[in-house]
């Protein structure tokens, strides 16, 4: 099946998971994950009118960005290591892998440097797997904190993922959870935190019904690895 017909496939797909969930799709953004993915296949996504891809490493975007057009919307979705943000503040529209405080620090110092304002999201480990990266849900009050003391960060969201291989229930309890507490942070903080971004390609139908706001879609698009 050629890209086109595969992103086609992929965006009924999100259409209808959003019209089950009683949900308008527009309000659920397709990211293309597009990490170890040639820029030429992104090319050819990009003709069949995707916009917005997703990175997971740094040093990948940059080497991808100059290939194809400037009208790309880059996310950065992988850890993000310390050495790596001054590139990745003047590459990504969006970061969603925000986890620490120190992180938090470094993007709003280096952020004002390269005096533009950085889209963030907070990536918050909610199922207590020791796999999964983000800072434990009790950690996300200071986060916030962090992040809402610098005018160079706009922090838009929260970020999680699901354990892999587990019944819908489960799945739709996690993405729940996440939802809630970006409800609480937004009342107890007085702030608006418009964006969820929950749901892979095996789990995003749950993470739609539950709220996601973005979904990161990779192996429905471009296949396996």
């Amino acid at each position: 099946m050629m890209i086109a017909e595969r992103l086609a496939e992929v965006r009924e797909r999100v259409a209808a998971a959003a019209a089950a969930a009683g949900r308008d799709p527009a309000t659920v953004k397709l990211l293309a994950v597009s990490k170890t993915v040639p820029a030429a296949v992104i090319a050819a996504a990009y003709a069949a009118g995707q916009r917005c891809f997703g990175e997971n490493r740094v040093q990948e975007l940059r080497d991808k960005a100059p290939l194809l057009p400037g009208d790309l919307e880059w996310h950065l979705i992988g850890q993000l290591q310390a050495n790596k943000v001054r590139l990745a503040v003047r590459l990504a529209a969006w970061i969603h892998s925000v986890t620490s405080v120190a992180l938090v620090e470094r993007l709003a110092r280096i952020a004002g440097e390269e005096q533009v304002n950085a889209r963030i999201l907070l990536e918050i480990n909610m199922s207590g797997e020791a796999s999964k990266s983000g800072a434990v849900p009790a950690a996300a009050p200071g986060l916030l904190e962090a992040a809402l003391r610098s005018p160079q960060l706009d922090c838009v969201g929260l970020m999680t993922l699901a354990p892999f291989d587990v019944p819908e229930p489960v799945q739709r309890r996690v993405f729940g959870e996440l939802r809630e507490l970006r409800d609480r942070l937004s009342r107890d903080f007085g702030v608006p935190l418009p964006e969820l971004s929950m749901g892979m390609s095996d789990d995003f139908p749950a993470a739609i019904r539950e709220g996601a706001t973005v979904v990161r879609l990779g192996t429905a698009i471009f296949g396996g690895r």
